[in-house]
């Protein structure tokens, strides 16, 4: 499997790597934010810029921000993600805005990585994932589901798709009802590991998932989530429970 370098840390191999999101609403919120989760040394910082309003309807205010951002985190490693409505998000936007803005992301580097959603316009995400790759963005390309788990080979298809188009780094998360739901997340993640040449992240959500936010080694996702104050998913662990967890259960 192929490792994959967001500045300066690497995706794909040993521990899985914890990123923990920034939801600031404001831009004082989202500096503010940022001073903590740096405090806290998690290896990514996610900026969820769909709780970015302000900076949504305005991309120099978005752009403005960004840089500001990058002071206060100095080389943490920025990952820029718009979450869609339905699939998770706070903010609703038009196919066209949403493709529009993640555009902007990229060609003006407000990260080193962004989140592009697998059901969009199958050109458009592709035309993207080469803009991305150009500008040297690194490519998380991600599907939510909040409803229930997919059967296995739907997982392993989606995951496979993500890779097709050009996806770095392929993201799926869905939502357990059973321990049995559990287990085809697990099971699907390990079979897509071994079957893909990229690193992938999976996680299933809520309490019942947890464990699949833990064991990341064991089953092949290279990355999780965990807070610093509020949370961006149901059953995410604090940073600090997370890598305790995650040091109890790595393969030596």
């Amino acid at each position: 499997m192929t490792t994959v370098k967001v500045r300066n840390i690497v995706l794909g191999e040993g521990l899985p790597k914890i990123a923990v999101p920034n939801v600031g609403v404001t831009e004082e919120e989202i500096l503010a934010s940022a001073k903590e989760i740096a405090a806290a040394k998690p290896d990514i910082m996610e900026w969820r810029i769909d709780y970015y309003e302000a900076g949504i309807k305005d991309n120099e205010k978005l752009i403005a921000t960004a840089k500001a951002l990058r002071d206060v985190v100095g080389e943490l490693p920025i990952l820029v993600t718009f979450r869609t409505k339905n699939e998770g998000g706070v903010l609703e936007l038009a196919e066209d805005e949403y493709l529009d803005l993640v555009a902007t992301v990229v060609t003006n580097r407000l990260g080193d990585a962004v989140d592009i959603e697998l059901f969009h316009d199958e050109e458009r995400v592709k035309d993207l994932v080469k803009q991305a790759h150009n500008y040297n963005v690194v490519v998380i390309m991600s599907n939510h589901d909040f409803e229930k788990v997919p059967a296995k080979d739907v997982i392993e298809f989606r995951l496979k798709k993500m890779a097709d188009l050009g996806a770095d780094v392929p993201k799926l998360a869905c939502m357990p009802h059973s321990a049995d739901d559990v287990l085809t997340l697990l099971s699907a993640t390990n079979d897509a590991r071994k079957a893909l040449s990229t690193p992938i992240i999976t996680m299933a959500m809520a309490d019942l998932g947890k464990v699949s936010r833990i064991a990341g080694q064991v089953f092949g996702s290279c990355l999780s989530f965990g807070a610093v104050g509020k949370t961006s998913a149901p059953g995410q662990l604090s940073i600090k429970d997370l890598r305790n967890a995650e040091n109890y259960l790595e393969l030596h």
